[in-house]
C-alpha cells in the first residue's frame, strides 16, 4: 500500500512531517506487509501523475484534506509523531487519528 507524507526534506531517518503547504518535500512510502518496502520523495503531490495512493498521513486535522478524500484516499493524522519511522509505526498498531466528514 502506498503512503503519503508531507515532510520538511529528503532524509529518511530525520525528515520530519509538517502542514503540507510547508512541505518540501512529499514522501511516497510503500509498505508491504507490515514492512517498509521503499520510500521515495517528490518535489509535490502531482508528481505520482494518477497512480492510487491509498492513505495521506497530514500534521493536523485542520489542513485541507477533502480533495484527498475526494480521490478514494483515506485520511489520517498523526498524534505526537514525527519522523518517517515513528509514523509508519503508529500506522502499523493503528496509532493514527482518522479524518471524516
Amino acid at each position: 500500500m502506498l503512503i503519503w507524507i508531507p515532510v520538511n526534506g529528503n532524509d529518511i531517518e530525520s525528515a520530519k512531517v509538517v502542514p503540507q503547504l510547508e512541505a518540501k518535500k512529499w514522501a511516497l512510502v510503500d509498505l508491504d506487509e507490515g514492512r517498509i518496502k521503499s520510500t521515495e520523495f517528490y518535489d509535490s503531490i502531482e508528481a505520482l501523475e494518477g497512480e492510487w495512493v491509498d492513505f495521506i498521513i497530514l500534521a493536523n486535522k485542520y489542513e485541507n484534506y477533502i480533495d484527498y478524500m475526494n480521490e478514494g484516499m483515506m485520511v489520517l493524522v498523526v498524534r505526537e509523531e514525527e519522523t518517517i519511522g515513528d509514523i509508519i509505526e503508529a500506522f502499523k498498531f493503528k496509532e493514527l487519528d482518522e479524518i471524516g466528514l
